[in-house]
């Protein structure tokens, strides 16, 4: 049936409260423009707010929490435009006017009549104006609220944002013709057998029996009610196979696309088509920077390519039904879906949950209605394998009412709520953020006992899911394997979604005209949660950060990971795809060069089925011959890649769906090159004057610190401890084990251990055994703890010195250490642009729990493209595993080679790398990337180690295994400058 759509240019005037004495018959002359879609605090964006600026709490309500009652002081958009329909459409049935989602209540009125008020944001409403249009043009008025009673149940951990901000259309609906269509498509795995069930109600809501119910492809050709079984291709998010469905009745039809699969939980399991399936899955708000909730077709396939390029298999809508159009995406490309309710009380918290809704009768009726037309909706959509009641709502009477609602509609899916801990209402165990060691627990089936022991015994059988898990909030998340091992050793264990998709930066300006993303507070706002709503796994332009990738290397369909050294283990991780569409590559890598390579010749992999490889099998003489690099680091490497025209539609070619790595033989140690130094004697190379020491291409003065190397000045140079705090650092994690001593969060210990305020003092300086020895002791006031240091400038030549450094603890340590290393700050103009070769991991940052995504390899780029400019400013860039660093300086190259690096008993390969155009301390007290100024120096780092990131914000800290501890610590590094 025909359509129109109202989307566009529409009259507009805001006023300070609901009863505004505005008559629904002003036409609007005289008024502003606004955009519909759209969000009237984001009209000017981002350089002018007429209508108020956005605002963003978390929890926390921003109006008194007195439910049902909003403060007087109410934004109020009155929205104004004609329209003009066919001469037939009345004549010939209904006219509908359709909203699919305004924020938060509304009332509409057509020729200056009130028609309707509705409510339900982020759902559809239909109003029957038919009886009031006449011919020619037709004046539609809205008048739209901030806050209404609903807002208690929408208080979702976003912007509040207002308006009509989704498509608007007015539907013809023809006599006799079609007012909803059901259609249900269940896959029979053991037969291969689809059966198709589809019923239709006229616009009557009656039992329409007399439609035709037509599949070309399938042949299929029947009424309504009758169930038709024939052979299907089932659909999965690994092969979203599509049939096209059409109802017709005598001058109306509707199509729709049937992907038959059935979702069951067997014996615990969460299983589809038969097989257990994994939810490798984010969270994802609709959010675009300068539109707000008020998304476009681009942005949503932008979304779902992404997340099909990075892995994800699952998306849960948090915290409400998201566009249709997304969700027909999510068919198209398969993505397993949660559809969760337009319901969350999350702000009475504050109160004590005091007069929460969940818990209150008489808001039974609304919570309801919402769970009714959100499945009513989207039932037809193969995507969405789970119905979700809604979020952080807390517990209640309604819960139960809520449930049944979906059931009575649509049993073939199971349901989930987060906060029904005991399970009573929902169809698998939800948690978000359990400490690590309760996630393992509940993965062995050995969470604590619920009292009553038949709930307890009903939840023990039942799958487990994080429906929030690692908190992508700026540097992390880390430790994302942690969890996936769990996921995939433990039958129980369903996966999980990372919080979140993305960062929701409001795209603003600076006074100076500096453009960044803002986040709460960045708008006046009298009550806000700050940065918490840049938590992402993208930027808000939908850049991809570091995390991104991890989850990527994580999420790897063909995983390929380390069992021991030289022995790779290759897991086709997919539960219906065999490998016979997948190239497997072997690499041998030296000193970070690929110096081999080669197809693996291995049988297909059938799902979920593992081999084993071991590299000197595949490389045979190469094994030993290391490409013909003595004394090179060797590695072996297998990618795997789509084959030749199997690519699918979402991919680039070659697109990588799984890379893994192992160690052959370390570098060779760092000597004295074979013949002493050529030309000269040691004594040339090493002199001591008045004023200081020459050491090859570094100069000391006499009080031990170096003023030069290779002719750049030197600003600073000591070892350092410390670093510009993620977000996660400022945050005490809460899995009480993996605290320090003090429980402490790391930054926490870290300012209690002095490391903020390092300064070092020298104690002597000598020349010994032909090598100027300084002895120093590094430490930050009000602190017992700190560094006696001693660094060994030994000369090759007078263009090559070896630097050796002795760190030792002492002190009484609260908790971690940052880092361990040394500091190097050079005089250099426009450092942002000197370029940096380094062998080693890449080609992006890594750190000690987040390393799938790293690569050993020679990567090259730029001081300015090593930061990764997070929304919220913050430790960035490390570089793992770096065994030679060359920096292109004014004055000539600087090249940093790895010798023996140890901490305490361990000893690694290669040091961590950081290079900025700016200091720590400067990164540190940034608000906003546009408030990073390069200071005309060069910072480096190079690290022995540094801390891991963890997932503190919301979630386990950083694991024991990635935390640094303070321990003797050596670096040695050859610092050469020809």
């Amino acid at each position: 049936a025909p359509r129109l759509s109202l989307d566009g240019t529409w009259k507009f005037r805001l006023f300070d409260r609901a009863i505004t004495g505005t008559s629904p018959a002003d036409d609007g002359a005289g008024w502003d423009d606004l955009t519909v879609p759209g969000h009237w605090q984001l009209a000017g964006a981002p350089d002018s707010w007429p209508y108020g600026k956005p605002a963003y709490t978390n929890i926390q309500f921003p109006i008194p929490v007195n439910p049902p009652h909003v403060p007087e002081h109410n934004p109020t958009g009155e929205y104004r435009r004609s329209f003009t329909i066919p001469t037939d459409w009345r004549a010939s049935g209904r006219v509908v006017l359709r909203f699919e989602g305004v924020d938060s209540w509304f009332e509409v009125s057509v020729n200056g009549n009130v028609l309707a008020q509705s409510h339900g944001s982020r759902l559809p409403t239909e109003i029957d104006v038919t009886d009031a249009l006449r011919d020619g043009d037709n004046l539609l008025a809205v008048r739209v609220t901030q806050w209404s009673a609903f807002t208690y149940i929408e208080d979702q951990d976003q912007w509040w944002l207002s308006g009509i901000f989704r498509n608007v259309t007015l539907e013809h609906r023809p006599a006799g013709g079609i007012g909803h269509v059901n259609l249900r498509a269940d896959y029979d795995h053991a037969t291969g057998l689809g059966t198709l069930s589809v019923t239709v109600e006229g616009d009557d809501s009656q039992a329409l029996t007399d439609a035709r119910i037509s599949v070309p492809e399938l042949s299929i050709d029947t009424q309504p009610g009758q169930a038709v079984t024939v052979p299907v291709q089932p659909w999965s998010a690994e092969n979203p196979r599509l049939y096209t469905v059409t109802v017709t009745v005598p001058g109306h039809s509707v199509t729709l696309h049937a992907g038959f699969r059935t979702v069951a939980i067997v014996d615990g399991v969460f299983t589809i088509n038969g097989s257990p399936v994994k939810l490798y899955g984010v969270n994802r708000h609709e959010f675009e920077p300068t539109r707000g909730r008020a998304l476009t077709a681009d942005t949503m396939l932008a979304d779902v390519l992404l997340m099909k390029r990075h892995h994800v298999n699952a998306v849960r809508t948090s915290h409400y039904p998201p566009h249709p159009h997304f969700l027909d995406l999510c068919d198209q490309y398969g993505l397993y879906v949660i559809d969760e309710g337009d319901f969350e009380t999350h702000g009475f918290e504050f109160v004590g949950w005091k007069g929460n809704p969940t818990d209150n009768p008489t808001w039974e009726p609304v919570l309801v209605d919402r769970m009714v037309r959100m499945v009513r909706r989207d039932a037809h959509h193969p995507a969405i394998v789970i119905f979700s009641l809604g979020n952080e709502a807390w517990t209640g009477c309604n819960l139960a009412a809520m449930s049944q609602a979906i059931r009575d509609l649509d049993p073939s899916r199971p349901i989930h709520y987060e906060r029904d801990w005991n399970t009573e209402h929902v169809d698998m165990y939800s948690r978000m953020y359990p400490n690590f060691l309760e996630e393992i627990a509940i993965a062995h089936h050995d969470e604590p006992a619920i009292p009553d022991a038949n709930l307890d015994a009903a939840r023990r059988a039942k799958p487990f899911l994080l429906c929030e898990y690692a908190h992508a909030m700026g540097n992390g998340p880390g430790g994302l394997t942690d969890h996936m091992d769990l996921f995939d050793q433990h039958p129980r264990m369903m996966g999980g979604f990372i919080w979140e998709w993305m960062d929701h930066g409001i795209a603003t300006r600076a006074a100076d005209g500096s453009a960044y993303y803002g986040y709460g507070g960045d708008f006046g706002e009298e009550l806000h949660d700050g940065s918490f709503i840049a938590d992402g796994l993208m930027l808000p332009d939908r850049t991809p950060m570091p995390g991104a990738f991890e989850m990527a290397a994580v999420y790897a369909p063909i995983s390929i990971r380390e069992q021991a050294p030289g022995l790779l283990t290759i897991w086709n991780r997919w539960a219906f795809t065999s490998t016979d569409t997948v190239d497997l590559t072997w690499s041998l890598i030296a000193d970070g060069e690929t110096v081999a390579t080669g197809l693996l010749a291995l049988d297909p992999l059938t799902p979920r089925e593992k081999c084993l490889v071991e590299a000197a099998d595949v490389l045979g003489d190469l094994m030993d011959g290391g490409g013909s690099r003595d004394g090179a680091a060797l590695w072996f490497a297998v990618t795997a890649t789509w084959a030749p025209d199997h690519t699918p539609a979402w991919a680039p070619e070659g697109f990588t769906i799984g890379y893994g790595q192992t160690m052959l033989r370390p570098s060779a140690p760092l000597n004295k090159p074979q013949g002493g130094i050529q030309g000269e004697t040691q004594e040339a190379a090493v002199t001591s004057t008045d004023v200081g020491y020459t050491v090859g291409p570094v100069t000391i003065d006499a009080t031990g610190h170096v003023t030069s190397i290779g002719g750049t000045r030197v600003h600073e140079a000591r070892v350092d401890a410390w670093r510009a705090h993620t977000e996660n650092d400022r945050v005490r994690s809460r899995d009480p084990h993996i605290n320090g001593a003090r429980h402490l969060g790391d930054g926490e210990a870290w300012e209690a251990a002095g490391l903020t305020r390092l300064h070092e003092s020298v104690r002597s300086v000598a020349i010994v055994d032909d090598a100027v020895v300084v002895e120093a002791r590094t430490a930050g006031a009000a602190s017992d703890c700190g560094f006696t240091v001693r660094y060994e400038w030994r000369a090759l030549d007078t263009n090559t010195t070896d630097l050796t450094i002795h760190m030792t603890p002492h002190g009484q340590w609260p908790g971690s250490v940052a880092r361990l290393g040394w500091m190097l700050a050079l005089d250099q103009a426009h450092a942002g642009n000197v370029a940096v070769d380094w062998v080693g991991q890449g080609p992006g940052e890594s750190y000690p729990d987040s390393t799938r995504a790293a690569r050993i390899g020679r990567w090259h780029d730029t001081v300015d493209s090593l930061q990764t400019h997070y929304s919220f400013p913050q430790e960035n860039g490390a570089r793992r595993g770096v065994t030679q660093a060359r920096l292109n300086l004014a004055a000539g190259p600087l090249t940093a080679t790895a010798g023996t690096v140890t901490h305490g008993a361990q000893t690694i390969e290669g040091f961590t790398l950081s290079a900025r155009p700016w200091s720590d301390a400067a990164l540190h007290s940034a608000q906003h990337p546009c408030d990073l100024q390069p200071d005309g120096r060069l910072w480096l780092h190079f690290d022995a180690d540094v801390h891991g990131v963890g997932t503190a914000t919301v979630g386990p800290g950083v694991l024991p295994y990635a935390s640094l501890r303070p321990a003797p610590t050596t670096l040695r590094l050859r610092l050469s400058v020809a």
